[in-house]
């Protein structure tokens, strides 16, 4: 489905942030330097450690850098799509989603830009070959492993790094998946974003990355979180699967009216 004649020219990274005073400059400042014809919007949720405020100063001097100020917490999936949104209404032609907190590395962004030219959306995933973590713990690593393996048995995905947070979007394929109908509100969103791609028909490329944990900061990531996303993925896989198995019975069943 790859439109290979799209343009991929404006490029908008979208960074979520809650308390990220620490890394807001530091992480826009490696974009800029990774992609320098790049703009940044960074979606800032009120974070009471004056995040907004940061992001407001960094934009009146760059006018490659955008803020986006929302009333509050209302989940990584949320703040990404009024990110979307944005993009969308200012005419960008690739999308990014990035962490602020140095997880997701700016230096791979040439790559999975060159990637997407044959693509709808590129991931960048630590469970391909050449991929990797560090600084996980063991149970981080067996949660996050363990998270992918749930998703792709139930919805049958072939993707491997399901739920990363390092993606390059076209904006035709964004415009192509419905986004009001995105449910989830946290790490889920990911799977939901990948799994609409997947079932619209859209190429889904992955190219390998080091995951680093952060150094500054505490991490979003909580039970409740790991808990929604398995829930949402679950009740996704149901349906999905009783899905299949009702079309295998309609199928046996004409099979059984052509022979008789």
């Amino acid at each position: 489905m790859t439109d290979l004649t799209a343009s991929l020219e404006r490029v908008l990274v979208i960074i979520p942030t809650y308390n990220e005073s620490e890394n807001v400059q530091l992480i826009t400042a490696r974009i800029r330097k990774a992609v320098p014809s790049a703009h940044i919007l960074i979606a800032d949720d009120n974070s009471p450690d004056g995040t907004g405020a940061l992001a407001d100063g960094l934009a009146a001097t760059d006018d490659h850098i955008h803020v986006l100020h929302r009333k509050g917490k209302e989940g990584l999936g949320a703040a990404y799509i009024a990110g979307f949104r944005w993009g969308l209404e200012q005419g960008y032609d690739v999308l990014i989603e990035h962490d602020a907190d140095g997880s997701h590395q700016p230096e791979y962004l040439p790559g999975m830009l060159e990637r997407l030219k044959t693509a709808d959306v590129v991931k960048g995933s630590r469970y391909v070959k050449g991929g990797s973590t560090k600084g996980w713990p063991l149970h981080r690593e067996l949660l996050s492993r363990g998270g992918n393996l749930w998703t792709r048995l139930w919805l049958g995905l072939s993707v491997k790094d399901a739920t990363g947070g390092f993606a390059a979007w076209r904006a035709t394929t964004l415009r192509g998946i419905d986004l009001a109908g995105v449910e989830a509100a946290g790490y889920g969103f990911q799977v939901d974003l990948i799994w609409r791609a997947l079932r619209n028909g859209f190429i889904v490329a992955e190219v390998p990355i080091e995951f680093i944990e952060r150094e500054y900061g505490t991490s979003k990531m909580s039970g409740k979180i790991v808990g929604e996303a398995m829930l949402l993925t679950t009740r996704w896989g149901l349906k999905h699967r009783l899905g299949q198995l009702s079309g295998l019975v309609r199928r046996q069943d004409t099979k059984t009216g052509d022979r008789s």
